[in-house]
């Protein structure tokens, strides 16, 4: 996976870009309907714009369903989309930790059955992950999960309605790592679930990789080093005859996933959810700090 964020030269992509003929059609950049998928759809757009592009946003389209029908009826042209979550609900295709494999099956069946395109992926992978806080980890001395499973019976977990069921749940932790605690609590929304781990109701809790809480809050990740959960690396996904009529767009949207991963998008998706300022203001910020953009 480190091989996809390096070797691409942001500035001399700009440069290059920018001497190359706009399209005469607009290009519609579409997203999903959360924090994440709002940011990484503006940068996308202020890229291609940056460019000479003209750009249409169709933004907070719905589901992954919704957004993958539109993009396949050409409503949209792109959007950002998660290797796992292709996996599984458009291809339908049996789940695994192996990312190289899950990235080309994606990138494969998209390509046959859709004239789609996956580009490289970025560094963010949006995964499940298994945190504590701070103190649990420095008192246990947890770094991975495997740590976790060898203190798990004296801790309480926290988690989602379906965790104590699926594959990749409880049963998961039990069968990878013998890890059982002491009790599990069930809550119906995420932002409950860290409340109640910031106020010691819990000792350990399930979420997303890039959710916000984790940064925000301080709390302690632990590496899936037995590889429980499977990959969901981001990556724009583009019709096929969008990279024909605009060459310069696969690296455009590259370049952007080579500055991005798992920390620096919780801190992307805090700037939104807590300080409440614009996705879009959010991502021009972050794509001129980085050189994609000029100041």
């Amino acid at each position: 996976m480190k091989n996809w964020t390096k070797g691409i030269f942001a500035a001399g992509i700009m440069a290059a870009a920018m001497f190359q003929p706009a399209s005469a059609e607009t290009i519609k950049v579409g997203s999903k309907n959360f924090t994440e998928q709002f940011i990484l759809a503006e940068m996308y757009a202020a890229v291609l714009e940056n460019a000479g592009i003209t750009v249409e946003r169709k933004i907070n389209l719905g589901g992954t369903l919704i957004a993958h029908q539109a993009l396949v009826a050409g409503e949209i042209d792109l959007y950002p989309e998660y290797t796992g979550t292709a996996l599984a609900s458009v291809v339908k295709g049996e789940m695994s930790t192996d990312a190289d494999k899950v990235y080309t099956e994606v990138k494969d069946f998209y390509a046959k059955q859709f004239n789609l395109t996956w580009l490289k992926p970025s560094g963010i992978n949006n995964g499940y992950v298994i945190v504590v806080r701070q103190e649990t980890a420095q008192a246990n001395n947890l770094k991975s999960l495997s740590d976790l499973a060898k203190v798990s019976k004296t801790l309480v977990f926290g988690g989602g309605a379906e965790f104590p069921d699926r594959a990749d749940g409880l049963p998961g932790l039990k069968r990878v790592y013998d890890a059982e605690f002491k009790e599990f609590k069930q809550f119906a929304k995420l932002g409950l679930r860290y409340d109640a781990l910031d106020q010691k109701d819990i000792d350990v809790a399930n979420g997303a990789a890039t959710d916000w809480q984790i940064g925000s809050k301080n709390l302690v990740p632990l590496a899936d080093d037995k590889g429980l959960f499977p990959p969901y690396y981001v990556a724009p996904v583009v019709r096929q005859d969008v990279l024909k009529a605009n060459p310069k767009v696969a690296e455009l949207l590259e370049a952007v996933g080579t500055h991005l991963d798992n920390e620096k998008m919780r801190v992307l998706n805090a700037k939104v959810e807590t300080d409440h300022e614009e996705a879009k203001d959010v991502a021009v910020d972050f794509l001129k700090e980085n050189g994609l953009l000029p100041k």
